[in-house]
């Protein structure tokens, strides 16, 4: 009986242990503010991921441009560097051959003399030396003339064996040093090669950047947009000079729209000569995108124009500002006085300095690619009161 009660009690015990498992213990109420911090700080995480993937994907194409562009310049001049140097090198190179030539025919004379005279002194001491030949005869006057002509010829013999080794020390220099030269040239030309693949590498890039322009909608109206910042911030740039050059002529600022009458650049509407021989591709004024159907508004024109061609101040006038501008390359713009100024963008080679002056026809530059998204032009402003004008109605018509 007594062991029937103390199962019962046990079973009773460990049914009332499995119920209190099974009840559903309450959360510490710390360790579940903890959990939810953990989950909120990986949430934050991934999402800074995403927002980093993102920013990465919509880099600015013009900026990206504008670097890969920057880098081809000063690669392309390092390249023309390394060019001049090469072609010194191959000078060097080409005068010391010329040397070595010179003193191996030289060097090659003297040995034949030498052997002359070595032949002559065998032939001497086979017939018993030159000591009979002075002391045969008993003239003092014939003695006399032998010992000086053995006295010249042992001179003739040691300037010949002086010359030849000079000769000899100088072809060892030249010929040490155009060694040197040509293993200069030969780490010139590697270096040139280096320098030229990433070049080519650069230039892929580019290209690659402007087929997608081209080619995908979502990357030409994010170029749209930057570009339509880029005029905005050069007209914003153009201000500044413009109120700069007043501060240092001490000219308040004019009514807007009113141009002098009669005075300098304003009077030549029509009769400006073209800053670069070629025709305008692209007008002033609301452009409609073929393709994309986007709308934008050139202030300028593009002139077609062979890379390399010169560009010409079309107006006497003052360098105000030279330098690479985002969207317009390497930029020159000019003050002609009273409010009016010509820019000139996409040049390759800058041929003045700020703070210039120029005469009307001066070359100022050469036509080139540099910001450009669709090859070698010249893009061309004509301003007044900092305002864009049709430059076509500046320059003088072509028959």
């Amino acid at each position: 009986m007594r062991t029937r009660v103390l199962a019962g009690l046990a079973l009773v015990a460990f049914a009332a242990q499995t119920a209190v498992a099974q009840v559903p213990k309450k959360d510490d109420p710390i360790q579940a503010e903890q959990r939810k911090l953990r989950e909120a700080e990986q949430q934050l995480k991934e999402e800074r991921r995403k927002a980093a993937e993102a920013r990465e994907k919509e880099t600015s194409i013009l900026a990206e441009l504008d670097r890969v562009e920057q880098r081809l310049a000063d690669k392309q001049r390092d390249i023309a560097r390394l060019d001049g140097r090469i072609k010194k090198a191959q000078a060097d190179v080409t005068s010391l051959r010329g040397e070595v030539t010179g003193l191996e025919r030289q060097r090659s004379g003297q040995e034949q003399a030498l052997a002359r005279r070595l032949q002559a002194m065998y032939k001497v001491h086979v017939q018993g030396g030159a000591l009979p030949l002075l002391l045969s005869g008993d003239d003092p006057v014939a003695r006399a003339v032998a010992v000086r002509h053995l006295a010249s010829l042992a001179a003739l013999d040691a300037r010949l064996i002086q010359e030849y080794r000079g000769t000899s020390d100088r072809l060892d220099d030249r010929r040490r040093r155009e060694e040197i030269r040509e293993r200069e040239l030969a780490d010139l030309k590697s270096d040139a090669q280096g320098e030229q693949a990433e070049v080519d590498r650069d230039a892929a890039k580019r290209r690659g950047l402007l087929a997608r322009v081209r080619d995908e909608r979502a990357y030409h109206e994010r170029l749209v947009g930057e570009l339509s910042e880029a005029t905005r911030k050069l007209e914003a740039f153009i201000r500044d000079l413009q109120a700069k050059q007043r501060r240092l002529a001490r000219v308040p600022p004019a009514k807007p729209g009113i141009e002098p009458p009669g005075v300098g650049f304003g009077t030549l509407r029509g009769r400006l000569p073209w800053p670069t021989e070629g025709r305008v591709i692209a007008a002033f004024g609301a452009q409609v995108h073929p393709r994309f159907g986007t709308r934008t508004f050139r202030n300028g024109v593009d002139i077609e124009a062979g890379e390399g061609r010169d560009v010409a101040a079309v107006y006497g006038g003052h360098v105000v500002y030279t330098g690479w501008f985002k969207g317009y390359g390497n930029l020159i713009i000019l003050d002609h006085d009273h409010e009016y100024y010509t820019l000139y963008a996409h040049v390759a080679d800058i041929l003045v300095k700020e703070g210039d002056d120029v005469r009307q026809g001066q070359r100022i530059g050469t036509v080139g690619d540099t910001g450009s998204l669709e090859g070698p032009r010249l893009y061309f402003e004509v301003r007044f009161q900092g305002k864009p004008q049709d430059p076509e109605q500046w320059l003088r018509q072509r028959s």
